[in-house]
């Protein structure tokens, strides 16, 4: 074999390669755009992009040829199958961190932390509390391996649904995102629970004082005492955050590969 050959063929190998990472790019920043920490706007685009692109650089040797780059209707149809395969995936774990912000919204409202979403509801932002308890489980799932489990579960997914390849049923993929939802909502409601609970009595103890005594001004001593119980009562609530995380993770992690097949 002479040197312009060998050039020939390492370049038809590199315009392969490329060529594969592109379509693995893809479902890869779909999936990172609407997964949670990897598309949290602390994460410049820039990066996110990097981060992308050297995962399918990496991932092209490995996993099944892509289908040839052509400008018809059949690749607009794929393209448009990996966005809404990898945003599904993304989406389904951003859920499950969800559910942790739905219980912070929970609990601000015993602990009188949502009172700026409520003179301004129309750009109100995220709660103390909801906020807390993002950063919480976004320690937890790194905590967990998270990251890690959500790489190999897109690789995962390039094995199970090939690109190029017709989905088996699309209803799979357009009922997992409301099926995880109702895990979500009961398990943020499940970690809510107990703090709202203690909360509505310790309101409904001031409330009973105030009908008793007004001139106590039970408003201007229930709000910090509510507020301080509600801080010791998230101290106490930390320690038992590991398991229930765990299984909501699990939980979207099974329910994304459910609509994989």
């Amino acid at each position: 074999m002479d040197s312009a050959t060998a050039v020939l063929l390492d370049g038809t190998r590199l315009l392969g390669w490329i060529h594969a990472a592109l379509w693995l790019s893809m479902r890869l920043g779909a999936a990172f755009l609407a997964a949670p920490l990897f598309g949290s706007r602390a994460v410049p685009p820039r990066v996110r992009m990097a981060l992308v692109f050297a995962l399918s650089a990496m991932l092209a040797p490995m996993l099944p040829k892509p289908p040839p780059a052509a400008f018809d209707a059949l690749t607009v149809l794929n393209v448009m199958r990996e966005l809404a395969i990898g945003v599904a995936i993304g989406f389904l774990l951003r859920l499950a961190f969800e559910a942790g912000a739905f219980a912070g919204e929970l609990i601000s409202q015993g602990m009188a932390l949502s009172f700026a979403q409520m003179a301004d509801p129309a750009n109100g932002a995220p709660t103390v509390v909801g906020q807390w308890f993002y950063v919480a489980l976004a320690l937890l799932f790194l905590s967990f391996d998270g990251h890690l489990a959500l790489i190999q579960l897109l690789a995962d997914s390039y094995r199970l649904q090939p690109p190029g390849q017709p989905l088996p049923d699309w209803t799979a993929l357009a009922q997992a995102v409301p099926a995880f939802l109702t895990s979500a909502l009961a398990a943020g409601v499940a970690i809510a629970l107990p703090i709202v609970l203690s909360m509505l009595v310790v309101n409904l103890c001031f409330g009973v004082l105030g009908r008793a005594s007004p001139a106590l001004q039970p408003i201007a001593i229930g709000i910090p005492a509510a507020l301080l119980l509600g801080i010791a009562l998230l101290v106490m609530l930390i320690t038992r955050l590991v398991e229930p995380a765990r299984s909501l993770f699990d939980a979207a992690f099974a329910a994304a590969r459910g609509l994989l097949g």
